[in-house]
């Protein structure tokens, strides 16, 4: 026999409805009686049914018309309908009833075996097909918040979308624990169809539970806490009774994730799989973002600690610098920027070496320093360039480099140029344009580099960055170095604010930047 089952008996006969309900309560089920359709489709959509007991011939609509109508219905389409009649008994009323939605017919006089038996044949079948419904409801609803789990791209944004998801999925109160980068225990928790809330947890609290399940080869362990065991673990905690959760850790020296939901009722076999499920695709997120967040740092701290750490004070000309990193790249990029005083003058350079990797910064590093050497005994823009090329070419010959240099003298406002390749600078205020394009770029052939002189006023601004500020896939570069010149036509008071502003008009960049703003006092 199946379990307890639900039955709606719809009939407008007393005597029928009292003799089909006793076999049913007798059988161990709960009976929900009808007089007619309009009664029997009210019930329906108000409370849970398992079965349906549909008499043809009702007063008020026709059993046939009332069982078309709970198919048609997405809510009750699944539900069993067995159809009884006294009347409508040949081959032909079978058919039709059969045809017109019902699962199951029956003509008077019904046997309480047959009858028992078909009841219980239409549940095995309809509670099958609900467990297989909601096992691909859920499996769908996995995908989903498996497919927004790997795309968060902050820590807050993951878990939040991972504890909102298991508690919709299960329908369960739910709660998340996860360690950051920073080394703070977050804790999050929702109920289905809610917002997360998002609190901090001591930093213990992770191991703590660690010490309360056994050490197996899996890296998964199931497990059930009692609420004063969480009480004393988390004397805020918000649970009233049982929950299971999941410990997931990617390696052992990690520091695992809490999932849990609420165990009231407890979980079924395919609950916990779906839970197991969804921690350890956290846990995977988790490490993933962990490792990048690091390895982004680690990359940060490395370009940075190859660059100048502080502006140098140059008596008659302001200097504005700015480094920002790709937004979505971990690894170290070629972009630099050097200001230089030599003997009464101002060097600035700004360069680009090709590529984003290691081996990218420690080209950098050395095409910089060799730039820095290159002045100590003579101060020769064309002499440099040419030096800097035959060295890319002599040890790097499968990269590149752009660098533009200028030489500025603070005093008289003479400005020498020298371009190997790269974006020419740009006179900024108003009248905004750009210098002419330069030589061939650094290790690429053997060429003869020119040096032009120009003369910047007092109180005028140049303007170098690299083309990280003005490559986008989806814009031609002509248009973003128009952009570029029309912003820079207007120039703060405060430099600062100038390179600021140029910098944010373009957002977060896909590669590298380094700007380096110059005006002369007036």
């Amino acid at each position: 026999m199946s379990a307890e089952a639900t039955v709606l008996v719809v009939d407008d006969t007393p005597t029928k409805r009292y003799i089909l309900s006793s076999w049913l309560r007798r059988a161990g089920h709960r009976v929900i009686e009808a007089r007619g359709g309009e009664e029997a489709l009210r019930t329906l959509a108000a409370q849970r049914v398992d079965l349906v007991v549909l008499d043809v011939r009702l007063p008020d609509i026709p059993g046939h018309e009332v069982c078309e109508r709970i198919k048609a219905d997405p809510a009750t389409a699944s539900i069993p309908v067995v159809q009884v009649s006294a009347n409508a008994i040949t081959v032909a009323d079978r058919a039709e009833g059969l045809e017109r939605g019902a699962d199951a017919y029956l003509a008077e006089p019904i046997e309480p075996a047959e009858f028992s038996a078909t009841v219980e044949a239409m549940l095995r079948y309809y509670r099958a097909r609900w467990r297989a419904e909601l096992m691909a409801e859920r499996l769908a609803g996995l995908a989903q918040v498996t497919l927004a789990i790997n795309e968060a791209e902050t820590f807050d944004e993951l878990l939040t979308v991972a504890v909102e998801g298991a508690a919709n999925l299960l329908g369960r109160f739910c709660g998340t624990l996860a360690m950051l980068p920073d080394g703070r225990t977050r804790r999050y928790r929702v109920r289905p169809g809610e917002q997360a809330v998002a609190l901090h947890a001591a930093p213990s609290l992770l191991d703590r539970l660690s010490g309360l399940v056994q050490r197996e080869s899996s890296r998964a362990h199931v497990f059930t806490l009692h609420a004063q065991e969480w009480r004393r673990l988390m004397p805020d905690v918000q649970i009233s009774g049982d929950s299971t959760g999941v410990l997931c850790r990617t390696k052992n020296s990690r520091v695992p994730i809490y999932l849990g939901v609420e165990a009231d009722p407890p979980l079924d076999t395919d609950e916990v799989n779906l839970l197991r499920l969804l921690a350890q695709e956290l846990a995977l997120a988790v490490s993933a973002l962990r490792a990048y967040a690091e390895e982004h740092a680690i990359a940060l701290t490395l370009q940075r600690s190859l660059l100048p750490t502080r502006i140098p004070d140059v008596p008659g000309l302001q200097v504005a610098m700015r480094y920002q990193p790709a937004v979505d790249n971990i690894e170290v990029g070629g972009d630099f920027y050097e200001v230089l005083p030599i003997e009464g003058r101002v060097l600035v350079a700004v360069g680009d070496v090709e590529g984003h990797s290691l081996h990218a910064a420690t080209v950098m590093a050395e095409v910089r320093h060799a730039m820095r050497a290159s002045f100590i005994g003579q101060v020769d823009l064309r002499a440099s360039l040419d030096l800097l090329n035959q060295m890319m070419r002599r040890y790097h010959p499968r990269m590149t480099a752009t660098l533009c240099l200028l030489l500025i003298d603070p005093a008289t406002g003479e400005v020498e140029v020298a371009n190997a390749g790269h974006i020419p600078p740009l006179f900024a205020g108003p009248g905004c344009a750009y210098h002419h394009l330069g030589n061939l770029l650094l290790g690429a052939l053997p060429e003869t580099y020119t040096v032009d002189r120009l003369k910047l006023p007092p109180g005028g601004t140049m303007l170098l960055f690299t083309d990280g500020l003005v490559e986008d896939r989806d814009i031609p570069l002509d248009e973003s170095l128009e952009r570029a010149r029309r912003l820079a036509e207007t120039v703060e008071d405060d430099l600062e604010e100038f390179a600021e502003r140029m910098l944010g008009a373009f957002g977060s960049r896909e590669d590298d930047v380094a700007l380096v703003a110059i005006r002369r006092e007036a």
